[in-house]
């Protein structure tokens, strides 16, 4: 093993650092020919980027990257048959999922099937009453309202039962979805799923915005060739990429390649506030600068989700469909109110689950459960679990013997596959998910087979040591050094999230100057370096804990610290800020 970055094996944040691995000659080369600090030609390199796909991973282009839809199987099927339904005036409606990629897909839907001249109606169903994925109650009552095809999005790809009843009762359904797949298909006239174990496509990290807007350009084909716009004004696809990039970069998958180029160019009609809703989102939140990827998922995101998690669930789907102002207003209003009910109940459960933790700190996976917290908050918290403790966290809601569940994981572990191999041994009455998220439901009397069973695996993966817990770190800067032109540099590699993080840098031997606590349990502070220079920094959600604790306590002690670089914009105003994700103290 290579010795840690700066001799860090254990940090205040129980991490190891290490050094990128990059090709100093590759990163100068890249460096020179796209005009580029060195630094930042290194990172480059350290990404897998090379002289042949630079100019692709910096200057995405859909006409270069977007695939053609009929390399997935069943698009064409599903395409035809949409077109059918849209030249013969079929009734259409979506079933989605209420979180914001579902929200985004049957948004993307509705949109596109108003502007062909045809409408769909929109089903989301009720996190607390109903679940996740279709239900045969919600499907027969879609047909008995006159749907004759109903499409699942973000959803359906194990709803083996459901929709077999609707295949019984006579309503046809497409499943476009982006789960992992089991190698039984459920019943339905195609299934486009680029998770399918037998789609060979290499698209497999599109969000399922991403393949929704993949079936309205295969539509749109078709109902071109079919002669439909020669009366009609075709619609221009692009426009809706906003609501792409939300779904996209929301759902955390990762923003290289197609989703790359999704996000760069959403983010582009996202600065031109055309989607109503979005636009509600960023008055609301009061935003005066240019939305990014960090916007998407921080800002407007947590706003959409939060209809789904604790209030109503069909919130954010009809926030980006109207086309009302007043009434997007309105909506948004409502969402920013539910995300401040959610955060509260967030505080609470994210408090008991830590407490939990401490005392029995076991094993290798966070698994902790209670019949107190709400269902709608469990994903978030097994999100601030694994980022506290560093290791897969499972948080489950119970009521009475039986618990939903909701997973996230660290790099290295599959916990989609986990959950899905437990429901197939009988741990879980229900379960699926991503590599890095999964949800599922089970009764309270198989919990601790079902932790057992996740450590067993995740021991499999990583022999007689858990899953190390480390931070890439992609250079060495002084306080000096951070200047706005290196910034601006670092921000052409983005939008930054899965697959593309931020780069992170470490400030070695660095002073800490007026710390103190700001905001809700944050640390801000200045940082000086040795060769002078100041730079303003801040540690999110640190104050309890020992990094924060360290930075307010240094007593003059230098210590190396790391973190992301970004402008602070504020009142015309721009100034280089560094947010602290680590510190170690200096052996």
């Amino acid at each position: 093993m290579d010795p840690a970055f700066l001799g860090v094996e254990k940090s205040y944040g129980g991490k190891r650092w290490d050094a990128a691995d990059t090709d100093e000659r590759l990163g100068l080369a890249l460096a020179q020919r796209h005009y580029l600090p060195e630094i930042v030609g290194r990172i480059l390199a350290a990404r897998g980027i090379n002289v042949d796909t630079a100019d692709d991973f910096l200057h995405p282009q859909l006409r270069r990257l977007l695939p053609d839809p009929s390399h997935f199987l069943d698009m064409d099927v599903a395409a035809q048959r949409l077109a059918d339904a849209v030249t013969k005036f079929e009734k259409l409606a979506v079933f989605g999922d209420y979180d914001v990629d579902g929200a985004t897909s049957a948004a993307l839907l509705k949109r596109f099937f108003q502007a062909v001249g045809h409408d769909v109606a929109i089903y989301i169903p009720d996190r607390m009453a109903e679940g996740y994925g279709p239900n045969l109650p919600a499907l027969l009552k879609l047909k008995e309202e006159g749907a004759d095809v109903v499409i699942t999005v973000d959803c359906g790809i194990v709803a083996f039962d459901a929709l077999g009843g609707a295949q019984d009762a006579g309503l046809e359904v497409i499943v476009v979805d982006h789960h992992l797949a089991e190698q039984n298909l459920p019943s339905a006239v195609a299934v486009v799923n680029p998770n399918r174990l037998d789609d060979p496509n290499p698209h497999k990290n599109l969000a399922a915005v991403g393949v929704t807007f993949l079936l309205i350009v295969a539509i749109n084909r078709v109902l071109r060739d079919r002669g439909w716009f020669m009366e009609r004004e075709e619609p221009d696809l692009m426009q809706w990429l906003d609501i792409v990039a939300l779904g996209t970069v929301c759902d955390v998958v990762s923003l290289t390649g197609i989703n790359r180029a999704l996000v760069t160019q959403g983010l582009k009609v996202m600065k031109k506030r055309r989607n109503e809703g979005i636009a509600a989102l960023a008055d609301i939140a009061g935003l005066t600068e240019q939305p990014a990827a960090y916007h998407a998922g921080f800002v407007f995101g947590p706003r959409v989700n939060a209809g789904g998690r604790v209030g109503e669930s069909w919130l954010g789907a009809s926030l980006l469909t109207t086309r009302d102002r007043s009434q997007a207003a309105e909506y948004a209003k409502r969402l920013d109110e539910y995300n401040q009910e959610r955060r509260t109940i967030e505080a609470t459960c994210l408090e008991e689950a830590i407490a939990m933790e401490v005392a029995e700190a076991t094993g290798s996976v966070v698994l902790v459960g209670s019949e107190n917290w709400h269902p709608g908050v469990i994903g978030i918290v097994a999100g601030r679990l694994r980022e506290r403790f560093d290791r897969p966290a499972c948080v489950i809601a119970y009521e009475g013997d039986v618990g939903k569940g909701s997973g996230r994981s660290v790099k290295g572990f599959d916990l989609g596959a986990a959950v899905v191999a437990a429901r197939q041994a009988g741990l879980l009455e229900g379960g699926g998910g991503h590599a890095m998220a999964a949800g599922f439901t089970i009764n309270q009397r198989n919990e601790d087979a079902f932790r057992v069973f996740i450590e067993n695996r995740i021991n499999t993966i990583t022999g007689d040591e858990a899953l190390v817990p480390r931070y890439r770190i992609d250079g060495a800067l002084q306080a000096a050094g951070a200047d706005l032109k290196l910034i601006q540099a670092i921000e052409q590699l983005g939008p930054f999230g899965a697959g593309n993080a931020q780069p992170r840098f470490a400030f070695p031997a660095a002073q800490i100057v007026n710390a103190a606590p700001v905001g809700e349990n944050h640390v801000r502070c200045m940082i000086t370096g040795e060769s002078g220079g100041r730079l303003k920094a801040i540690s999110f959600r640190s104050l309890d804990t020992p990094l924060g604790q360290a930075l307010l306590n240094t007593r003059g002690l230098p210590l190396h610290v790391c973190g992301t670089l970004r402008i602070d914009r504020w009142q015309g105003r721009e100034t280089p800020q560094l947010t602290i994700e680590d510190a170690a103290a200096i052996n």
